[in-house]
């Protein structure tokens, strides 16, 4: 069995179980719900299926299992972000039979339990001793959990009427209601379902990040793990605040050695290869041990950290240190300027598409010059980058000049954040090499750019090979600047495709079959800066002789990573946890990955707008097609 380390288990209350998520059919990362004896021996499979679930915790005084599963949501199209649903698994017959019994039934069936409570205490002189009593409640509560393992999985049933974004989710304590977090809109929000009659409501919005459900011995619960500890009661579901004050005196050289031993027995116990890479790890952490006394900084122990594991020549690991302050944001009007122009303020080369400045209002456009922002004047001893501190989404009054008409009138504009400035030029460097791909091509062939190995992006992939390039003869697919992700498989299934048959209607050709896949040639583009899954997903394109690449060498970096934060939460380090190995034993890892056609991108025809690598990919695409055709 297989848990790469890093697992969801819980005690029975019993103490004589666990649940456990884990791999159970060689089938990572699709882990499945276990259960096995504390004494040991094998874990049973409580799910044994093909998705992801996960999450599992006992409920129902141990009659049962709570967990979360993948199986009946929407799928994420790639790697990871599907709707999960909210499941239960009953350990025996009984508590299966009581859970399926009608409202009117369950209420005839407290009472005759009540009833038969009540004959039991008068038949029993012995409990009037209060201790004794006490004793005897504890004594129930811990008996013994009923496991029948026969039939289980027939006693597997879905609570939750529709599958979402889940987060957690717990059962009340008599376990007549689910409780659970859900994201339909921005954040996480609680909701409240009564399992009996089917009643489903939303019980506060919240609009929370991640947070965890919990249960006290009351049955009060407590949403731990937010921005804040908050408590609900039971019976009036009320939600209160909980506020605490602690402190604590920290020695902190003692603790960045307790970190540095934890890193240490981390990558001893979970490195994807058993030799280390052939290096020495006690004699390696023996070396660098000595620095530690020398080290009164976590920026200092982040460089440590990544030194230190760098010695493994991996990739995927290295510390990082985030601190806590805030510093200014510098944020940005949405324009491109021209640096060679040597006047009073700053000339508009261009307007970004999407920006601040491009909506049909504005008279802005290239050729202006930005003379003052809020008032104050760009001078050459001024940067325009300081008058824009603090600025996105807030009103900013931009005063320009057009020297060709001479006029000069003032724009309110909402400047954006850096990250959203990426965003907008990102779309415009897409924008430009599709154009280019089409005027190349004469449009003959489609282009898309794989941004990183996941959901979105495959999405957006999809979308246009299969919508608006679908009667091109090819396509270019670009995996440069990509840092990884999981998506290898998927794009080798949707590229891979060979037409078998064409849908004909009254003689008209509708659609060629596979329709849900590429099924005409392709070329793929790699550079330098591929990482992770952007070396993999190439490799397996190359290797499954889908097509050619064209580009520049990759890095071989294709290893899956557990970036765990320590015991001081500004700090994180990597460990490179699965390796991909071929039948002859060799890993991708530190294997370079060449192209098949070599072509570099000079800084002198890039700051020209100039892409030679897809020029090349172009031209080597439209002769294999071509060739084909004769």
């Amino acid at each position: 069995y297989n848990t790469g380390g890093g697992f969801d288990y819980e005690w029975s209350p019993d103490g004589k179980w666990f649940t456990l998520e884990f791999i159970g059919n060689r089938h990572d990362p699709y882990s499945d719900i276990g259960i096995v004896s504390a004494q040991g021996g094998a874990i049973t499979n409580l799910t044994n299926s093909g998705y992801i679930s996960g999450s599992p915790r006992w409920v129902l005084d141990g009659n049962a299992i709570l967990f979360q599963t993948e199986r009946y949501g929407m799928r994420a199209h790639a790697s990871w972000g599907s709707q999960q649903d909210v499941m239960l698994v009953f350990l025996n017959q009984d508590a299966y039979d009581r859970y399926r019994l009608s409202k009117e039934d369950f209420e005839l069936l407290k009472e005759l339990e009540k009833e038969q409570k009540k004959a039991k205490e008068k038949d029993d002189n012995k409990k009037k001793d209060g201790d004794k009593e006490k004793a005897d409640e504890e004594k129930v509560d811990q008996k013994d959990i009923v496991v029948e393992l026969n039939g289980i999985e027939d006693r597997i049933v879905r609570l939750t009427p529709n599958s979402s974004d889940l987060g957690s989710a717990i059962l009340s304590k008599d376990g007549e209601d689910l409780y659970y977090f859900s994201a339909f809109e921005d954040g996480y929000d609680l909701w409240k379902m009564n399992l009996r009659e089917k009643e489903t409501k939303r019980l506060h919005k919240l609009n929370t990040g991640w947070a965890s459900l919990m249960l006290d011995k009351k049955g009060d619960i407590f949403l731990l793990g937010s921005r804040n500890m908050q408590k609900m009661d039971a019976k009036s579901d009320a939600l209160k605040s909980i506020s605490y004050q602690a402190e604590m005196k920290m020695d902190l050289a003692a603790e960045r050695e307790a970190m540095f031993d934890h890193v240490y027995k981390q990558h001893q116990k979970r490195f994807y290869n058993v030799n280390m890479h052939g290096v020495n790890w006690d004699a390696m952490t023996n070396a660098y041990r000595k620095f530690l006394p020398h080290i009164d900084n976590n920026y200092d122990f982040a460089e440590l950290l990544s030194e230190w594991l760098g010695e493994l020549n991996v990739s995927h690991t290295g510390g990082r240190y985030s601190p806590k302050g805030k510093g200014d944001v510098t944020s940005n009007l949405g324009l491109l300027f021209d640096w060679d122009y040597q006047g009073k303020g700053m000339q508009i080369a261009e307007i970004i598409e999407k920006g601040p400045f491009d909506h049909s209002r504005t008279k802005v456009k290239a050729g202006c010059i930005i003379e003052k922002i809020n008032g104050e004047e760009i001078t050459p001893d001024h940067d325009i980058t300081c008058l824009l501190n603090n600025k996105a989404g807030k009103k900013t009054l931009i005063s320009i000049y057009n020297p060709q008409n001479k006029e000069r009138w003032e724009e309110v504009v909402m400047p954006v954040t850096s990250g959203q400035l990426n965003g907008l030029l990102y779309k415009r460097w897409v924008k430009q090499r599709a154009a280019d791909v089409e005027k190349w091509s004469k449009g003959r062939l489609g282009y898309v750019h794989i941004q990183s190995m996941g959901d979105d992006s495959f999405r957006t992939v999809y979308s246009d090979i299969l919508g608006k390039y679908n009667n091109c003869d090819g396509i270019v697919i670009d995996t440069r600047f990509n840092g990884g992700g999981r998506l290898h498989e998927d794009i080798e299934i949707l590229f891979s495709g060979q037409k078998y048959f064409t849908q004909v209607v009254r003689g008209r050709e509708a659609c060629d079959m596979p329709s849900r896949r590429w099924n005409k040639p392709s070329i793929m583009l790699q550079c330098e800066a591929n990482y992770s899954n952007a070396h993999g997903t190439p490799w397996v394109y190359k290797h499954q002789n889908i097509g050619k690449l064209v580009g520049m060498p990759v890095p071989g970096t294709m290893t899956s990573v557990s970036w765990e934060t320590l015991q001081d939460p500004s700090l994180v380090f990597g460990i490179p946890i699965v390796g991909y190995r071929l039948p002859d034993g060799s890993y991708l890892e530190n294997t370079q990955l060449e192209p098949d056609v070599k072509v570099a991108n000079d800084p002198e025809t890039v700051v020209k707008g100039e892409d030679t690598q897809l020029k090349v990919a172009v031209d080597e695409l439209l002769k294999e097609i071509d060739k084909q055709k004769k």
